[in-house]
């Protein structure tokens, strides 16, 4: 088996059985994607917990790419910051626009290091960005809505806490 044959098996199996496929809570953000040049759409949630991605999950209809490229973004991403989640997509992104001269980092990469042929072809590549552009865009959302929350959870004024008065018991009643 070639390279090529391995890659193209490799994109064949996330496309048949796709990682994190399927819309699940909780989310932070949610953002709709859409390529106008094929058609391919892609919902898709992002849960934080703090700064580190604890879960991707989407929908998805489109060509074997994007959601192929989808699945295998979920698998990187999640389990890191999202810091060295954007330092990933930012390799995936070069090999992408390399047109196919690009030497991959598979222990960056993984199985994302299948779509070097990909690179190859213009006209795919922006089906193969499609769901690492929607991570990007919902982290970066998820990101803004913590620093909101903390932002007024810190300008809200706090209540000085009263001890509570002490009861005396009623001689009277107590007879």
């Amino acid at each position: 088996m070639s390279v090529e044959q391995l890659y193209q098996e490799i994109i064949l199996d996330h496309y048949r059985a796709k990682h994190h496929s399927g819309l699940r809570d909780p989310y932070e953000a949610e953002v709709t994607h859409v390529n106008p040049s094929c058609g391919d759409e892609i919902l898709l949630r992002v849960h934080l917990d703090g700064e580190r991605v604890a879960d991707v999950s989407y929908d998805a209809v489109g060509c074997s790419i994007s959601q192929a490229s989808t699945s295998v973004m979920a698998d990187l991403v999640i389990g890191k910051t999202v810091d060295e989640a954007l330092a990933v997509a930012s390799v995936f992104s070069d090999m992408m626009h390399s047109q196919g001269d690009y030497a991959p980092d598979e222990d960056v990469l993984e199985d994302g290091i299948a779509f070097l042929g990909v690179a190859q072809f213009p006209a795919r590549v922006k089906c193969a960005l499609l769901g690492w552009s929607a991570w990007k865009d919902a982290a970066a959302r998820a990101l803004a809505l913590a620093e909101l929350v903390e932002a007024k959870t810190l300008a809200e004024p706090v209540e000085a806490a009263t001890p509570a008065e002490p009861v005396e018991a009623n001689p009277e009643e107590e007879s």
